[in-house]
């Protein structure tokens, strides 16, 4: 299922029913997953670990050198997890000695001209729209959202279920749960659509609802809020990780809007 016009290292290791199309490069240092597509000038280079029935779309750049001036040639990777699509022009770098690689999960999309930089860490389910930009090590965790021409600062972590509004720039942490918009990012409610699709109940809405009306709407100070949710919610998953996001948060996380 190799084409002929195709380049195809013969140290590459590639799984059952893969199809490489026409004009494509795929170096020695690389393994891809059964069932995958590799479609016409995709190139995939040294340290591409690519899963099963993956779909990777012309003009796409799997597994360039970083883009990061720390980075002197060790041997790192660029992994994708099955099942995830990486549509026209994507590019996605290896990673440097930050981390060592470079990770998208299983069943994502990628859509046309996103580029994921060095050790980005990408969860399962994600959806980047088209023009993206991941800075390095930006973390995003699974179900997230990030819709067109979304730009990522270096080192900002992205949590699970929240969905972040076209053209945003996106400087410091985003809660999970929720939906961010306008300019400066800000909190603008609870991603209860993307909830309610993926079997949340609503009591279970209802609940992030107020925790997050606790946080953002009582004019409280991020450690006084904290600690009134802690009080006053029961342990849960979802309070548990929302708590925890905003203790651990590096960067700080965004506030609510004021307009």
């Amino acid at each position: 299922m190799i084409h002929n016009l195709a380049f195809v290292q013969p140290e590459a290791s590639l799984g059952k029913g893969v199809v490489i199309e026409p004009f494509s490069t795929i170096s020695s240092d690389v393994e891809i997953g059964e069932g995958t597509w590799i479609g016409p000038n995709v190139t995939v280079m040294d340290g591409a670990r690519i899963g099963e029935n993956c779909k990777i779309f012309p003009g796409a750049v799997i597994s360039a050198i970083p883009q990061d001036m720390k980075y002197m040639g060790e041997k790192t990777t660029a992994e994708i997890g099955n099942n995830t699509i990486i549509r026209e022009c994507v590019t996605l770098n290896r990673g440097t000695v930050a981390a060592g690689k470079t990770i998208v999960g299983k069943n994502c999309l990628l859509m046309a001209y996103v580029h994921v930089a060095h050790d980005c860490m990408i969860g399962n389910n994600c959806i980047l729209v088209n023009n993206v930009g991941l800075a390095g090590e930006v973390v995003v965790d699974d179900w997230a959202i990030l819709s067109g021409s979304t730009m990522v600062h270096q080192f900002v972590h992205i949590g699970k279920h929240s969905i972040i509004g076209g053209g945003s720039k996106v400087r410091i942490d985003v809660p999970p749960y929720i939906t961010a918009d306008r300019e400066p990012l800000a909190y603008i409610g609870v991603n209860s659509v993307g909830l309610r699709r993926r079997k949340f109940s609503n009591d279970k809405i209802n609940e992030i609802q107020d925790i997050y009306r606790a946080i953002y709407l009582k004019n409280l100070n991020t450690t006084q809020a904290l600690e009134e949710v802690e009080k006053e919610f029961s342990e849960s998953i979802e309070r548990d990780e929302i708590l925890n996001f905003f203790r651990n948060s590096s960067r700080g996380v965004i506030r609510t809007s004021t307009k």
